[in-house]
């Protein structure tokens, strides 16, 4: 097994990742991203990066993440956004490979925190993360505005 970053001529093999994750999460519905989208925030505004987990030339994972900033911490830290793997190679370790190389990354580019989330119903999810000494953050809600609410707010 070898992790990959992502070239521009990845794009679509990323767009079938997010569908599959999406399906996954039962929330296919709401996918509207297509490849020039991605291509465009991804490569050419640098918004966010991708690896991928591959063996024997095949993409079994992939990890998008970007970094944000903690006013507490006082430094960048790195997000992951989505980390998926095909359900024939899960338990064979690439998802801990792929979050391994991600805390790899942070420590090399001196993020102070490394974060995500996962749905409260993904038992597996959760108790994978756990297994790897991961806390979960009590207390906090996320909170989020798209679409019209958000056209509408931003004017």
């Amino acid at each position: 097994m070898k992790i990959e970053f992502a070239r521009r001529e990845d794009v679509s093999d990323i767009l079938n990742f997010i569908k599959e994750l999406a399906e996954y999460e039962k929330l296919a519905d709401e996918v509207v991203a297509d490849e020039q989208t991605l291509e465009h925030w991804i490569f050419d505004e640098k918004k966010a990066e991708v690896i991928f987990a591959v063996e024997d030339n095949e993409r079994v994972g992939f990890a998008l993440f970007f970094h944000n900033f903690s006013t507490f911490v006082g430094r960048a830290g790195l997000y992951l956004e989505d980390l998926f793997v095909k359900p024939k190679y899960r338990g064979k370790g690439y998802g801990k490979a792929l979050l391994r190389e991600l805390a790899k990354i942070a420590n090399e580019r001196g993020c102070g925190r490394f974060e995500w989330v996962c749905l409260d119903w993904n038992k597996p999810s959760i108790d994978f993360y756990k297994s790897l000494g991961a806390v979960s953050i009590d207390g906090w809600t996320i909170y989020r505005m798209c679409g019209e609410r958000l056209k509408e707010f931003g004017k």
